[in-house]
């Protein structure tokens, strides 16, 4: 009666388990309805909803538009104030999946790119993660199309200087091109940062190991030291620049790098949280609406 008792409790944690996988399974592929424009002979996909100034929302590396905006809640939290741009950025989601050679600066372009195919002259701009470095180049090559702009779970690594960072981006493509799923950029920042959490290591390798094109994440990885931005182009900025990030984010020192640089530069930092549960946290949402709404162009 023992075993029997035993053999039905491993059943019913095999179904909890196999339907937890398939919830899972959902959440990665799920999509919301949108929009497709060729640019760059790549085909973008893009949601537009809302109505007031537009924000283009720019997601993290291995994840899409859906997964990083739209299930914590953060377009359900702008779309009230703005017109809501969220893209899948090249290599990823819905969008085309061009070879290694056609990322780097071809993901900043597909802004002003995407901002001319809607017919908008400025926006404001929000990335997360890898969308933040985008993001942040994209403010010292094209200030002129942007309102302001948010790197979030994002900053500055100083290009002149030797860093962890670009010398693990040739490893870390190396391990995708051998068929392997790979931890964190952010865990190779050097010992001086937090580390990514297990759940921040999990979550990466899952994703590049299942859910992506690893050939289209070779391309942007090897593509990343393009992205690169100067100490003499952050004191250029004329656009308003806001930086949220968890006190528990490998990258809240890329952050405060550039504190005295920015002439304009908001910096909030959610406490105990590290990248993975920033976008999550009430702090997050309200703090970018808040400052969105204080340097649109009728503030």
């Amino acid at each position: 009666m023992k075993a029997r008792r035993i053999g039905l409790g491993l059943l019913a944690l095999s179904g909890v388990l196999t339907a937890g996988a398939a919830a899972g399974l959902l959440v990665f592929t799920r999509r919301t309805k949108g929009h497709a424009a060729e640019l760059d002979d790549v085909q973008i996909h893009f949601t537009d909803e809302g109505e007031g100034e537009p924000v283009v929302l720019v997601h993290g590396f291995a994840v899409n538009g859906d997964l990083n905006w739209r299930r914590p809640g953060i377009i359900k939290a702008l779309a009230p104030h703005f017109r809501v741009i969220n893209v899948d950025m090249r290599g990823h989601g819905r969008s085309g999946k061009p070879p290694v050679g056609r990322y780097g600066m071809a993901l900043v372009q597909d802004i002003p790119r995407l901002l001319d195919h809607l017919g908008i002259d400025r926006a404001h701009l929000v990335g997360y993660s890898l969308g933040g470095f985008v993001a942040l180049k994209c403010a010292v090559t094209h200030p002129e199309r942007l309102l302001s702009v948010s790197p979030l779970g994002a900053g500055w690594e100083p290009p002149d200087q030797p860093s962890a960072t670009f010398e693990s981006l040739a490893a870390l493509a190396d391990e995708l091109e051998q068929g392997r799923g790979i931890e964190p950029l952010a865990g190779h920042l050097g010992a001086d940062r937090p580390r990514p959490s297990l759940v921040h290591r999990l979550w990466v390798r899952v994703l590049t190991g299942y859910f992506n094109d690893k050939r289209a994440l070779v391309g942007v990885l090897r593509g990343l030291p393009d992205l690169a931005v100067t100490a003499d182009q952050l004191r250029a900025l004329e656009i308003p620049l806001c930086s949220i990030v968890g006190s528990k984010d490998p990258l809240v020192t890329s952050v405060r790098a550039m504190d005295g640089l920015v002439p304009d530069h908001t910096v909030t930092i959610v406490d105990g949280a590290d990248h993975i549960r920033a976008p999550l946290r009430r702090e997050l949402r309200e703090g970018l609406v808040t400052f969105l709404r204080e340097h649109g162009e009728a503030s």
